[in-house]
């Protein structure tokens, strides 16, 4: 089981555990388990993960875009809405653990579009992974540099048109 599965099913866990002074304790355990998963997940050992949790992603597609800003400023929304892709977003920071893959068809080329984890200060020196989602962005053709003002805009064009 790696690493975004235990993740996974700690979060079920706490989901379904109900709140109350009971299981206090309990809570707490799984809040603990999970913020250690994230951060060997954020901040990997030497040792190469179980496939699927890297952030090699097979080039394809005629172009390679890939979107990159702070967290939670709409990388994972800007995804699901321009492809038929599922990227997880939420109200948490680091939703997205992994680079997740996408491909928009325009005018007859597909274009690969890339969610990328979220880069905070220090990631030039590996700080919350920051070295690979820099070393996928330099493999790209394009890098959107994204802020949170985009989705104001997308939503007033949206009632426009």
């Amino acid at each position: 089981m790696g690493i975004l599965e235990k993740i996974s099913e700690i979060e079920k866990e706490i989901a379904r555990t109900q709140k109350n002074k009971a299981t206090e304790y309990h809570l707490g355990l799984l809040k603990a388990k999970l913020a250690k998963y994230r951060t060997q997940l954020m901040e990997p050992t030497g040792k190469s993960g179980p496939k699927g949790e890297g952030f090699d992603v097979m080039k394809s597609g005629d172009a390679r875009c890939a979107l990159i800003g702070f967290p939670s400023v709409g990388k994972s929304t800007l995804l699901n809405v321009v492809t038929e892709t599922h990227s997880e977003s939420a109200s948490y920071e680091f939703t997205t653990l992994t680079c997740i893959p996408g491909v928009i068809e325009h005018n007859g080329a597909k274009i690969q579009l890339l969610d990328l984890p979220g880069i905070i200060e220090g990631a030039s020196q590996g700080k919350g992974r920051g070295r690979q989602v820099i070393a996928v962005a330099r493999t790209a053709d394009l890098v959107i540099i994204m802020n949170s003002g985009w989705i104001k805009h997308f939503l007033r064009f949206n009632r426009i048109q």
